[in-house]
């Protein structure tokens, strides 16, 4: 067996962290994806971290998870023979889009996100902002008209006008912002696991720490 990628135990889904099984260094789950084999042996990623099975937890790093691929690591963790999809990076990549404007949805149903240069500027000014998103397709202009004064605030680009406009049920959104609390922080996360697995990174055209948003809404 090689030394490099030696298999999971049962006790590293119990505790706060989990250990890769590339790197064999340690996270927390909210900065890792977990995967499970399923009932016919194919591996799946596991966004949530709820589906029943012993998990193999990679770090949400593209060339991590594109190691653990073709080098033959979710069968050596899982013990078994398993399938690994060739778009396996891409499926995660997706997922985590896809959650980002689901957590985006809950915001804005639950009265925590406003919309909008004004309300966007008028949240800020007020420090009552946590996260800012600005469409990916939006203006660095605006962008810098709209933060200024308040830079040390995260601000999450992955997100197209599109995207961002089918959530808040309006023609053309680009600036969304979120007050402090649960949403803005899983937000936060989403966007630090996606943009480790973004192909090239491409996608993610500025990152900041996941506990930024705390600071900022003090």
């Amino acid at each position: 067996m090689d030394s490099e990628f030696l298999p999971e135990t049962d006790t590293d889904e119990k505790g706060p962290l989990r250990r890769c099984a590339v790197t064999r260094q340690q996270g927390r789950p909210t900065e890792m994806v977990r995967f499970v084999v399923s009932p016919s042996s194919v591996i799946v990623p596991d966004l949530d971290a709820k589906l029943p099975g012993r998990g193999i937890w990679l770090s949400a790093q593209r060339d991590v998870i594109e190691q653990a691929r073709t080098r033959g690591v979710f069968a050596r963790a899982a013990r078994c023979q398993v399938q690994v999809p060739d778009d396996l990076v891409s499926q995660i990549e997706a997922g985590l889009h896809r959650r980002m404007i689901d957590v985006l949805g809950l915001a804005r149903r639950a009265g925590q996100s406003v919309s909008g240069f004004m309300k966007v500027r008028e949240l800020i000014t007020r420090r009552q902002a946590a996260v800012i998103i600005h469409a990916s397709d939006g203006s660095g202009d605006e962008l810098g008209r709209l933060v200024s004064g308040a830079r040390n605030l995260p601000v999450i680009e992955v997100l197209s006008a599109q995207d961002l406009s089918k959530v808040f049920g309006r023609e053309r959104v680009v600036n969304v912002a979120l007050v402090p609390g649960g949403l803005a922080s899983r937000l936060c996360c989403e966007n630090e696991r996606f943009s480790g697995v973004a192909q090239g990174g491409s996608r993610v055209r500025r990152t900041f720490p996941a506990d930024g948003f705390e600071q900022a809404g003090q």
